[in-house]
């Protein structure tokens, strides 16, 4: 027995419940893990909160641990695999948990260059950022402009996007400047005269214009700077297509899904190599995760959270 977090109804985070589970062996194809530490994102909460969900549901997409049992036949994402291998999954129902069993090909040998805490956090938020990437068109030497530079999927979009010699000038608050700095960003703040200090900080035209704060500033000076919509990309504001133009991405779409699956080995190689970060705020126990998902939700927590069972 293991427990396990489930939202019981549309109502929030004051639905969730944590339950005494069972993991179910693997079968064939699948792999059972033991949990050290549970990703957080704001999806989980919203996903796990939609009205029209089937209910009890689990809560949960990333997980870092290891190997407790395969299942006959199985081979994980990254190749062969034994118990006591530490790993990283994504893509999965149910992360928060203590030990749960997923299909194999959604699990990865996992970086030995991040904690638990930090590798559970790597995915969700590194293939967001880079589908923005991929999308941009940006190349080495081009210039974009990026919206919440110091949130999650800005410090991961950052530092992929050095990676390719793209030069990002970063909308933060003042107090996280530096943030955008630490990872190869021109910081600006958001406020009255964003377009210009924008224009002035890039000494560049912007090639594209990515969106993950979804202000209505963001989007009226992504308009204003980047005269191709197809390249002002959003995560949040899915409201102003039509209207506008531009193109919004999602996990919950077909063609972000294909996407993210297939940019994992990617972004794992990256971190493995150092050259991807996964900044850390905070640790909960897993009896906490209504707390912590307060704070994620309830603003800018610094960095990423984690939930250890």
């Amino acid at each position: 027995m293991t427990q396990a977090w489930m939202a019981t109804g549309p109502g929030g985070i004051d639905a969730w419940e944590l339950r005494e589970v069972d993991a179910p062996a693997p079968a064939p194809g699948e792999v059972t893990i033991r949990v050290h530490a549970a990703g957080m994102n704001p999806a989980d909460v919203k996903y796990s909160s939609r009205p029209g969900g089937i209910f009890p549901a689990p809560i949960g997409y990333e997980v870092s641990g290891e190997i407790t049992a395969l299942g006959p036949d199985s081979e994980i994402g990254s190749g062969p695999a034994r118990v006591g291998d530490e790993v990283i999954a994504f893509r999965v129902s149910g992360g928060y948990t203590g030990e749960l069993t997923v299909p194999a090909a959604k699990v990865f040998a996992k970086p030995t260059t991040l904690t638990h805490p930090a590798a559970a956090n790597l995915l969700l938020a590194g293939a967001t950022a880079a589908e923005l990437v991929e999308l941009s068109g940006a190349g080495s030497g081009d210039t974009v402009l990026l919206h919440g530079a110091s949130g999650a999927v800005g410090v991961s979009f950052l530092q992929q996007a050095a990676v390719r010699g793209i030069r990002v000038v970063g909308t933060a608050s003042e107090g996280n400047a530096d943030v955008v700095r630490r990872y190869g960003g021109i910081p600006i703040t958001y406020g009255d005269g964003l377009i210009d200090r924008a224009t002035d900080a890039a000494g560049a035209p912007f090639v594209a214009a990515l969106d993950a704060v979804g202000t209505d500033e963001a989007i009226a000076s992504s308009l204003a700077l980047v005269r191709d919509r197809g390249r002002i990309i959003t995560i949040v504001r899915a409201d102003r297509v039509e209207p506008d133009g531009i193109v919004a991405i999602g996990g919950m779409k077909k063609a972000s899904a294909v996407f993210r699956d297939a940019a994992r080995p990617a972004l794992i190689d990256l971190a493995e190599r150092g050259l991807l970060e996964v900044p850390v705020a905070r640790t909960f126990p897993l009896a906490h995760a209504r707390e912590a998902a307060a704070l994620l939700m309830g603003g800018h927590p610094g960095g990423k959270l984690a939930l250890l069972p």
